[in-house]
């Protein structure tokens, strides 16, 4: 006998609708998307800060910078309210902004796993939903934050009436919103790119022109307020403020003004833009998805077996592990993609700011200590450079003399470069300047400079060591790292700076005394000072490498 059946609408006593059978449950609804990936960043977050006091005081401390420089900032753009070329500030800072969040996260990243897509495309997730969660995820760290800090002071500086006030609150979310998504869609369409060893190649070669670019819009910059002051940016500023995320602010500075149509299509462009953004990201994310990697195909061809050169330069390294350390750096600095952008990277940029600022006329020979100091922070989480493959040379380290040795080799073979750079760099500012009298000054503050950051980079390495991941091309520090990274970059150059300060006061003192004739003695005691810094800095170092070999070995694994 068939079972009755129940009347149209009606459940069972278990609450079964109609249609399932008792023995089966419906299927549950899956979770939102959007705050399970908040929930993964900030357990991220929280998680990359546990067990190292260390890595809660950097990244707080960089928080509370961040904060407070905002906060001085915003205060600054805001004490702007009413004054005539508040609108040009304004409106160039927005499209500073946005220039700065399309291009830094490729050059200098420090995002984690939600941010980077290619680790999620296993995942059955649809396009749509994840961009959402993803926006969501994007939204939360410092970089936003402080952005947020100067879309307020913008905004307030050219807020007027109840109709700017109006046009203020849809405007800061436009601007952030803006920058966020032009960031992410940047940053999905290059991650092929980025990921593959020749395009990480053409990504260090784009990086280059981008340094290159912004040293002539800075240089240019100066040449226009030189010409003029802020009026003479008015011309530039008209353009930008039609050029969306900087709409947005051009948008609020409309109203204030009382051009109503102009505002609207302002608006309307903004609003078009972050729309375009988002569809463009969401393409991306979907061709990411779905197209299969080149990485997974095999090489066509033999593979030749080049060995181990051993003539050539290489033949010039000493023997023993000194000549292993050093060669290994060198080897590291022109194969690993993410090394050798940062070398070339310091490389360009040392060469470029002291030459432009010569050709400019406001060059000086003591700005070749800039290149010095550019190639020194490679000193810096010398552990951390070796990734994963650290844990082969930490089973060479039993003592405090390995640890010496290891670092002493290392410090080498960055002077190896760092110093005929130094000296080439200072000799052609010394020229463009045509101030050959200062060029021993110079050189001579500049190899103190060297050794001062061979010194405390060593110390750096030693004390606040992290991971420098090899999965992402958009992660140069492992979640929860970037406040330890960064914090101990700017505590190590400005300790550089207090180490060297005998030499730049003996340099001072020299000129403002009038005895440049005999200017030429700080070069002897600027080499001999730099040896002794970082002779006595890697002496240092050394046993806090010995004593703290496992902690060391772990912070450069978490990536």
């Amino acid at each position: 006998m068939s079972a009755p059946t129940a009347p149209a609408g009606a459940t069972g006593a278990a609450g079964i609708a109609p249609g399932v059978s008792a023995g089966r449950s419906a299927p549950a609804a899956p979770p939102a998307l959007t705050p399970v990936f908040l929930r993964i960043k900030l357990s991220l977050l929280r998680n990359g800060l546990k067990g190292s006091s260390k890595r809660k005081a950097a990244y707080f401390s960089t928080l509370a910078f961040a904060l407070v420089v905002g906060f001085f900032m915003t205060l600054g753009l805001a004490l702007l309210h009413g004054n005539a070329h508040a609108g040009t500030v304004v409106v160039l800072l927005a499209g500073i902004l946005a220039l700065g969040w399309a291009f830094m996260p490729l050059f200098f990243p420090a995002g984690d796993e939600t941010m980077d897509p290619s680790r999620l495309v296993m995942l059955p997730l649809r396009p749509r939903p994840l961009v959402r969660a993803l926006l969501a995820t994007s939204l939360v760290g410092i970089g936003p934050l402080f952005t947020l800090c100067l879309a307020v002071g913008s905004v307030a500086a050219v807020a007027r009436g109840a109709a700017g006030a109006v046009a203020a609150v849809v405007a800061v979310p436009l601007l952030l919103l803006g920058c966020v998504t032009l960031a992410r869609a940047v940053a999905t369409a290059n991650v092929r790119l980025l990921t593959s060893r020749k395009g990480r190649d053409l990504a260090l070669l784009s990086g280059l022109v981008i340094a290159v670019g912004a040293q002539l819009a800075n240089f240019a910059s100066q040449s226009l307020f030189q010409a003029g002051g802020v009026t003479a940016l008015e011309p530039v500023e008209a353009v930008v403020r039609w050029l969306p995320p900087a709409t947005a602010v051009g948008m609020v500075d409309s109203v204030g003004e009382g051009a109503y149509g102009r505002a609207a299509a302002q608006l309307v462009l903004s609003v078009a833009a972050v729309a375009g953004l988002l569809w463009s990201w969401e393409g991306s994310l979907t061709k990411l998805m779905v197209t299969p990697d080149g990485s997974t195909i095999a090489a066509s061809g033999p593979v030749k077996n080049r060995g181990v050169a051993d003539g050539g330069f290489w033949s010039l390294m000493p023997g023993g592990r000194t000549g292993a350390s050093m060669q290994r750096t060198l080897r590291y600095a022109v194969r690993d993609p993410k090394t050798k952008s940062a070398w070339v990277t310091a490389l360009a940029i040392g060469v470029i700011v002291p030459v432009f600022n010569a050709l400019q006329g406001t060059g000086s020979v003591y700005l070749g200590s800039f290149g010095a100091g550019m190639l020194g922070v490679q000193m810096y989480n010398q552990f951390g450079q070796d990734t994963s493959a650290f844990w082969m040379v930490a089973q060479t380290i039993s003592s405090t003399r390995d640890a010496y040795v290891e670092l002493r080799a290392r410090a080498a073979a960055l002077a190896l470069v760092v110093l005929p750079y130094t000296v080439l760099v200072t000799a052609v500012t010394a020229a463009l300047v045509d101030d050959w009298q200062a060029f021993p000054a110079g050189g001579g503050v500049a190899l103190a400079l060297v050794g001062s950051m061979l010194c405390t980079g060593a110390l750096a390495s030693a004390r606040f060591p992290y991971s420098i991941p090899t999965d992402g091309a958009f992660k140069n520090v492992a979640p929860g790292q970037g406040g330890l990274a960064w914090g101990g970059i700017a505590a190590g150059m400005l300790m550089s700076a207090l180490v060297s300060a005998p030499v730049i006061a003996l340099t001072i003192w020299l000129n403002m005394a009038e005895h440049r004739h005999v200017s030429w003695i700080v070069l002897p005691v600027g080499v001999a000072w730099g040896w002794l810094a970082a002779w006595a800095g890697l002496r240092l170092a050394a046993p806090t490498v010995a004593r703290k070999l496992p902690e060391i070995l772990s912070a450069v694994s978490k990536g």
